[in-house]
């Protein structure tokens, strides 16, 4: 067995991301914000310098105020949406957060599985980046 070696530079010791715990506490107050349709409560979530990026928006947008004026329009179509943590990866400055949304939709309602990567500066979210298939079976 062969023990690997971080990079020059980098050290275990050098580890900034969040543990499960925080993680979990984080998506608690956070993913609420996902239902409702207040845009200002969830951006207020992000920097103003944020890069947010999701399926629909794979080049991303940057800034909190594009983010809430893409979240206006988001929340409105989906203001009874859910979504829930089911898991938590730690990761440099931040967390890999999985997730699972229910989506309200007339008689039915839609389930998506998916991950995250949330980047942290002070406390506020400074890169979202959001993936999960949008193909349907």
């Amino acid at each position: 067995m062969i023990a690997l070696e971080p990079p020059i530079g980098v050290g275990l010791s050098e580890f900034s991301g969040y543990d499960r715990e925080q993680a979990a506490r984080f998506a608690a107050a956070w993913l609420p914000a996902w239902t409702g349709n207040d845009p200002r409560r969830l951006a207020s979530f992000y920097t103003h310098d944020t890069l947010y990026s999701d399926p629909h928006l794979p080049a991303g947008i940057r800034g909190r105020e594009a983010l809430t004026d893409y979240l206006r329009r988001l929340l409105a179509r989906y203001p009874d949406w859910v979504w829930t943590q089911t898991a938590s990866t730690p990761m440099a400055n931040g967390f890999v957060n999985f997730w699972v949304a229910e989506v309200p939709g007339g008689a039915s309602c839609l389930t998506l599985a998916g991950v995250c990567l949330v980047e942290l500066r002070d406390g506020l979210i400074s890169s979202n980046r959001v993936f999960f298939d949008r193909s349907r079976c």
